[in-house]
């Protein structure tokens, strides 16, 4: 590590304290990112952090705050920011050697995908001069910086191969043998590197060496691995004993696009075989597998099969593993070609028709106008049977060219979403879904943690093998362990994140990559609760209109950010919606959340009442659709709570009462009514201070926590009074309804006398409304059962009856017309009675 101080007089002021070095180490690696307190905790002190964790971190953080500021007294004090849950170390990217060596790492990559090898040559170059060593060897690792040192070496071998690739393009392979010698000596089982100093042998006349460095990479990858080399170097085996001509040129001119004369392009041989090897760890896919390699190998010529789902779902997996398993189907080949370049961009026209010509292994100088290189793709794959996969199609537009220059083909396309256009080119689609707890037991381990981590993950396959690579890297910790730490929604992308960089970046990509209305929209789709959702709610948390949501909405899909249910409805991939949650505190003033969390909660209060009126919502009982949307109003509530709408979380409440009484949702209820009754308080609000305790006394009744409901009823009562008689509209109902549950905990005591002075305030005043005169006929009801007066409980259940009915609530009007049919002689158990809708006491009987 090297920090050095901004101006023209350069001072070192590298910390010289380890820990300190590993917090900003930590900071840099994941520059102008959130980096969370336990993230950075985890890496100083592993899983036993010392008790005073917390408050030595704030001292390390301080000390580096300082050393900025000495380093750059006018922005240094800037650069280091408390942002939730962690800290934020802002930095321009050219002040970074790490983000530099991407930044040309990338687009030296680029530059080679396009055939410009002068130009990527000296990107790749100019990389590899910024490497001074492991990173960050002289500060201790963590599991974080450990899996960034693993990253950034094999980032550092892909350009150093790729600059070797550039250079022999070039025609410098006689300088390149020592360095080639040098790198498979070091890197024995490198088959690239291997390939390159074969070619460099080859065409410095030295036939016998290129073929002994062969028969060296095999003999150690047969005695050490049991396996044989993979088909590509065995091909270029092949040519080199045969003596090919081909092989004694460069395959294209300088990208320097010098004068040299242009030459035809060489033509591959058939069959061509370009597909990454099959992957060891696919797996939960073997349906959607074997469906998709039944349509490829019964696939007529021209036809197109789109694999599509969000990032890190693993398309390209299935799609090089269905390639592998349908083999026998394209005898001329099978051809892998990446349509997204590093900086994640995508060629389109002649671009696209280049880069797969060049995937079968075109050489030479190819045509530059479109119909030209269309026409040469033609004649290339005309009359032969080959399967085309073309990974990550962004438009029709960019496929469309493509499938008309290979109509004897059959092509495997893989998109993020499916975009608009698709159906009028015949594309069979295949949406892939999360994966199932079945998958995640099967790739870690068979307990039940791992169908946790499955859904925890989102059931995406990218980040449960970061998942699976944390649990290798850590022998002591079990699956269960890493739950706990996943468990909490604020930390997971950082854990996810320090478990494999990758994961993180692939989610970060597809954000990017979107137009900024998508962006803007996803970051405010962050105040959706998880699960399914409709346009209306996306519409309130946009501030916009249906329509204008919808559109918003498809748009989305279309990106590869949001999944269209086949059921209807929308639904956020949970690593994304953690992603969006992310972006809106990091790119957006927490007005804008605010707002956004006010609009949809009331939406979902007006969505909730209108519930109650109804018989059927979306085709459901109002039961079985709450039971469907309970979660997501839940975590609305509670959102809204965190959030200080102090209003909209009573109104939450007060919207599920009835449903989580009917339902006995007992967790969802007490998490929810206390947190209402928190805001109901905070907002002086009497009557509503009220309602939650009364509702707080009928859950813990129903839990049979007999002395807590009597506390909360009583406290219910008391603040009835402190409201007074200006608020006895809203208050009336909330003290009949206290006073009979008080009346219940007499009567479970076998307290009659004591249940019957409870009910003589009740009748002093007559509620108005209408549920509160059903709980003073249900409790006169009971007590004239308990007191053996069969004619006086009639009575007062047919009142219950006719009330239940003029509120429309079937729920009640049933347990009215339970109680008639027993007072009636209807069949009965007489050691029981229901006491509440639902709810039923054991009676004592005689005889």
């Amino acid at each position: 590590m090297e920090v050095r101080s901004a101006g023209p007089d350069v001072r070192v002021l590298t910390p010289r304290a380890a820990k300190v070095r590993v917090v900003l180490a930590t900071l840099l690696v994941r520059v102008n990112e959130v980096v969370s307190v336990d993230s950075l905790i985890d890496e100083l002190w592993g899983e036993q952090p010392p008790r005073t964790a917390m408050t030595t971190l704030q001292v390390y953080i301080s000390q580096l705050r300082k050393m900025l500021r000495d380093a750059d007294p006018e922005q240094g004090g800037e650069l280091l920011q408390t942002r939730s849950p962690g800290y934020l170390f802002r930095l321009d990217p050219g002040q970074l050697d790490l983000t530099v060596f991407e930044d040309l790492h990338a687009r030296g990559r680029e530059a080679l995908a396009a055939g410009d090898h002068t130009g990527a040559a000296d990107l790749q170059r100019r990389a590899l001069a910024l490497w001074r060593g492991p990173l960050l060897s002289d500060t201790p690792h963590g599991s974080l910086l450990d899996s960034m040192a693993v990253r950034l070496t094999e980032v550092r071998t892909a350009a150093l191969e790729q600059r070797v690739r550039a250079e022999l393009h070039l025609g410098r392979h006689q300088e390149l043998l020592g360095e080639l010698r040098a790198l498979t000596a070091e890197l024995p089982m490198h088959e690239e590197f291997h390939a390159h100093l074969m070619v460099a042998l080859y065409r410095t006349g030295r036939q016998a060496d290129a073929l002994g460095t062969f028969a060296t990479l095999r003999r150690t990858l047969v005695d050490d691995l049991a396996i044989e080399p993979g088909r590509q170097i065995q091909q270029l085996h092949s040519r080199i004993l045969t003596g090919d001509p081909a092989l004694l040129r460069p395959s294209a001119t300088s990208g320097a696009r010098t004068a040299a004369p242009a030459k035809g392009p060489g033509l591959p041989d058939f069959p061509v075989t370009e597909l990454p090897q099959p992957d060891p760890l696919f797996t939960g896919r073997e349906a959607e597998l074997a469906e998709l390699a039944a349509r490829l190998e019964g696939a007529p010529a021209g036809g197109c099969v789109m694999v599509s789902g969000p990032a890190g779902a693993g398309k390209t997996a299935l799609a090089a593993a269905a390639a592998h398993r349908a083999a026998t189907a394209f005898p001329d080949g099978r051809v892998l070609v990446r349509l997204r370049t590093g900086a994640g961009g995508r060629p389109a026209g002649a671009e696209a028709l280049a880069a797969v010509l060049r995937a079968f292994g075109t050489t030479g100088t190819l045509p530059t106008a479109e119909d030209e290189l269309g026409a040469l793709l033609h004649r290339l794959t005309e009359g032969r049977r080959i399967l085309l996969v073309l990974d990550d199609v962004a438009s029709a537009a960019q496929l469309r060219p493509l499938l008309a220059a290979v109509p004897g083909c059959v092509v495997l396309a893989t998109c993020r979403g499916l975009p608009r256009g698709m159906a009028a080119l015949g594309v069979q689609a295949l949406p892939l879904g999360p994966l199932g707890p079945a998958a995640g037991r099967s790739l870690l381990a068979d307990d039940e943690a791992s169908g946790e981590l499955t859904e925890l993950c989102g059931g995406l396959p990218l980040a449960l093998r970061a998942v699976a690579a944390q649990l290798a890297s850590h022998p002591r910790w079990t699956t269960a362990t890493l739950a706990d730490r996943l468990r909490a929604p604020d930390t997971r992308l950082s854990e996810l994140r320090a478990a494999d960089e990758e994961c993180y970046g692939v989610l970060r990509a597809a954000y990017a990559e979107g137009a900024e209305a998508d962006r803007a929209a996803f970051r405010l789709l962050g105040t959706v609760p998880a699960g399914p959702f409709g346009a209306d709610t996306a519409a309130a948390a946009l501030g916009s209109a249906a329509a204008r949501a919808e559109d918003s909405l498809e748009s989305l899909v279309e990106a590869g950010l949001l999944v269209a249910l086949p059921e209807g409805g929308y639904r956020l991939p949970e690593l994304l919606r953690l992603l969006a949650v992310e972006r809106l505190a990091e790119e957006e003033p927490a007005t804008v959340a605010h707002e956004a969390t006010a609009r949809l909660c009331e939406a979902l209060a007006a969505e909730l009442e209108a519930a109650h009126r109804a018989r059927h919502l979306d085709g459901l009982h109002p039961l079985e659709w709450f039971e469907r949307r309970g979660p997501e109003l839940a975590d609305a509530l509670v959102r809204a709570h965190r959030a200080g709408l102090w209003p909209q979380t009573v109104r939450l409440a007060d919207g599920m009462s009835p449903f989580l009484e009917a339902l006995a949702a007992w967790e969802v209820w007490e998490r929810c009514h206390t947190a209402a009754l928190d805001a109901a308080r905070r907002l002086g609000d009497d009557a509503a201070e009220a309602r939650m305790l009364r509702s707080l006394g009928d859950l813990a009744w129903q839990r049979r926590r007999l002395a807590e409901a009597g506390d909360h009823y009583r406290q219910a009562l008391r603040a009835v009074e402190t409201a007074g008689p200006a608020a006895s509209a809203e208050t009336a109902p909330e003290r009949v309804r206290a006073l009979a549950g008080l009346v219940d905990l007499r009567l479970d005591e076998g307290a009659l006398a004591g249940a019957a002075q409870l009910l003589d305030p009740m009748l002093d005043e007559v509620p108005q409304d209408i549920r509160g005169r059903w709980e003073l006929s249900r409790v006169q009801g009971l007590l004239a059962v308990e007191a053996q007066v069969p004619g006086a409980a009639e009575t007062h259940f047919r009142q219950c009856l006719t009330l239940a009915s003029a509120l429309g609530d079937r729920r009640l009007e049933s347990y009215a017309r339970r109680w008639l049919n027993r007072l009636g002689g209807g069949e009965h158990r007489a050691d029981w009675s229901e006491v509440r809708p639902g709810v039923w006491r054991a009676r004592a009987t005689t005889g």
